[in-house]
């Protein structure tokens, strides 16, 4: 093709020929077969822990428990499929027994842990004495320099490698609502540069390779080489393997990209009080005209109160996972109109090779 070929990303002593991580989706959208299968092809895949033993009989019963047990047996599976490839988890801060869902991890031997929705503070403290690569999320110099501090001043470590996720990601966003209607392209890319130079800052004082993705956004390979043209390492991309045939949700969700519109994606409050991207269907509609009922709590995030949630974000997105999308959330990024077609996971990361 005569295009130019990247540099592969490396993360200590890991090394993804394909400068690509594919982002963490939950509920049940990027699980063992999706990950394994990029990482199969020289990329790194990503398993996300949000409420993953979602299909555990005893998971309404023992929500925690059930997930615990998935957390291990998914990268497992993924590892049977990767060929070698290098499987990570993306596990969020907010959520309740976060600690325990980072272990678990640890102990099923995850390369890589990917840590946002809230400042991965204790992260250092639970990976303790694990290989595994810590990574926080950061949508802001301000975050990161928290993090860096606070790693420093406690654990005396840095991160093996910082995710800027922007404005135009996927699922729930690290903004506030009225941030994300003025934040322009150009506007972030400012921001992305002052991250990357503090994060080199810190790389370069303390004699360590930090390398930094770029997420949100990211769709074909112009936009990667958007990105490490400004100096990044590599491009997180999740919304583009939705619909690909290896991915782990359901063909009716797969479905709603493929059907989805520009104007059909939409900022929605989540009933976890943060905003999110989605595709507005029916569901998103009755719950911005009212509470709707659910059953009991599947501790899924810290910052919900069940008695006072407008829905259940759980039974959202299993429903989105298992294809009752007529009552679902359908987290999506902002380029999921795009996708006219089912495509193979080699096939898109060949494109990005």
């Amino acid at each position: 093709m005569g295009e130019k070929t990247y540099k592969p990303l490396v993360i200590g002593d890991l090394k993804a020929e394909v400068p690509l991580i594919q982002g963490g989706m939950g509920v049940g959208i990027s699980l063992s077969r999706l990950a394994g299968t990029v990482a199969s092809q020289g990329a790194i895949g990503i398993i996300s822990t949000a409420q993953i033993g979602f299909r555990e009989p005893d998971f309404d019963e023992h929500p925690i428990e059930a997930n615990l047990r998935a957390i291990g047996q998914e990268i497992r599976k993924a590892r049977e499929i990767a060929d070698g490839g290098i499987v990570g988890v993306n596990i969020m801060v907010a959520t309740r027994e976060y600690e325990r869902y980072v272990r678990a991890a640890l102990e099923a031997g995850a390369d890589l842990i990917i840590s946002g929705a809230g400042l991965p503070m204790k992260l250092p403290e639970v990976a303790e004495g694990f290989p595994t690569k810590l990574a926080p999320i950061v949508s802001s110099l301000k975050s990161a320099e928290v993090i860096f501090k606070y790693w420093l001043k406690k654990y005396n470590r840095l991160p093996d490698l910082v995710v800027i996720e922007g404005p135009r990601a996927g699922g729930h966003l690290g903004f506030r609502m009225e941030e994300l209607q003025e934040i322009d392209d150009a506007a972030y890319d400012e921001e992305i540069k002052r991250i990357l130079a503090r994060v080199s800052e810190y790389g370069g004082q303390y004699g360590k390779e930090i390398p930094v993705v770029v997420a949100g956004g990211v769709y074909e390979r112009k936009d990667m080489e958007h990105y490490l043209e400004m100096g990044a390492a590599g491009v997180q991309v999740a919304t583009r393997f939705v619909t690909t045939y290896e991915c782990d949700a359901s063909e009716a969700y797969k479905q709603t990209y493929l059907d989805a519109k520009k104007e059909d994606i939409v900022i929605v409050k989540s009933p976890v009080g943060m905003p999110g991207r989605a595709i507005l269907n029916p569901f998103m509609k009755r719950a911005r005209e009212g509470k709707i009922p659910h059953g009991k709590c599947h501790r899924c995030i810290s910052t919900c109160k069940p008695e006072e949630t407008p829905y259940c974000i759980t039974d959202a997105l299993v429903n989105a996972a298992v294809g009752n999308v007529e009552n679902a959330l359908l987290f999506c990024g902002s380029n999921a109109y795009r996708a006219q077609k089912l495509e193979h996971v080699k096939d898109i990361i060949d494109e990005f090779r």
